[in-house]
């Protein structure tokens, strides 16, 4: 029921057994191994592999050309390993729930090894960079983004507000929430969409590569332990997941009537003005 319901099933991803290198590929840099593994936290807790991020870090302090030579390749490839897509998934009770019977009742935190979210980081990055200049992201999305955080929308809301107030028109908003957003985004859908918008192709083989193959094991107590195929979504524990969702969902903006369509994350906000509050509904 948990696996059903976090995981939904969906029929796989095919990807190619034979890798060829991306002749266009951006190389990797030693510098962007460096700001990954700055920005990792000492403290997150690692998954299958138990290895922390302090061990990486020292590695990397001690044989720097350790890493770049493992992740190095795997970027010309356009390539996430397969052996190193599995995850631990802490299944937590929500608290103050009458009953929990329902999946629903409890919540999960994903654990990846902490090794690949190094590479991670560096295709986040560099995906962020091309999403912006392709126009994949609405200008009216927050959340996910650098320079773009729950301030910006609160100060855009806000704005919003009171300068139709001041034109003495009735305002009204409605908040939306997409319901298990991260578990639901399909790879091939999201590849397309890259594909699209003229990505370069070694990025979007390695977000297929990173979607598809998926496993988890689900952990709590009195649980198998075994590992289950994720064949959707895009596991919430890694730091390129938010943004690949929010490029996913991009296009509910232009779905929308007209009127300002702000969104943070998987939140959703329509504002609707006129002469009058029914005139609003």
């Amino acid at each position: 029921m948990l696996l059903d319901h976090f995981f939904p099933s969906e029929s796989a991803v095919v990807t190619d057994t034979i890798l060829l290198p991306f002749r266009e590929c951006l190389p990797l840099a030693p510098d962007e191994i460096s700001r990954a593994l700055a920005r990792s936290s000492p403290s997150s807790a690692p998954g299958p592999d138990a290895i922390p991020n302090s061990v990486w870090t020292r590695v990397h302090r001690v044989a720097p050309h350790l890493i770049y030579d493992l992740l190095a390749p795997l970027v010309t490839y356009g390539s996430h390993p397969l052996t190193r897509k599995s995850a631990d998934a802490i299944v937590l009770d929500k608290p103050g729930k009458p009953s929990y019977d329902s999946p629903s009742c409890s919540r999960v935190i994903v654990l990846l090894q902490t090794f690949y979210k190094i590479l991670e980081r560096i295709m986040n990055s560099r995906l962020s960079s091309v999403a912006r200049a392709t126009g994949l992201l609405n200008p009216h999305q927050c959340g996910s983004l650098a320079g773009l955080s729950a301030s910006d929308a609160v100060t855009t809301l806000t704005h919003e507000v009171k300068t139709l107030q001041m034109a003495g028109r009735k305002v009204s908003k409605l908040f939306l929430d997409i319901k298990g957003g991260f578990d639901n985004v399909n790879p091939s859908t999201l590849c397309g969409m890259l594909r699209a918008k003229g990505v370069n192709p070694y990025l979007v083989s390695w977000t297929r590569s990173f979607l598809s193959g998926r496993s988890c094991r689900l952990l709590y107590q009195g649980s198998p332990k075994v590992f289950a195929p994720v064949s959707v979504g895009t596991l919430q524990g890694s730091p390129v997941s938010p943004l690949l969702f929010v490029i996913y969902v991009s296009r509910l903006h232009s779905k929308i009537p007209q009127g300002l369509k702000l969104s943070y994350v998987d939140d959703f906000c329509l504002t609707a003005s006129s002469a009058s509050y029914r005139g609003n509904i």
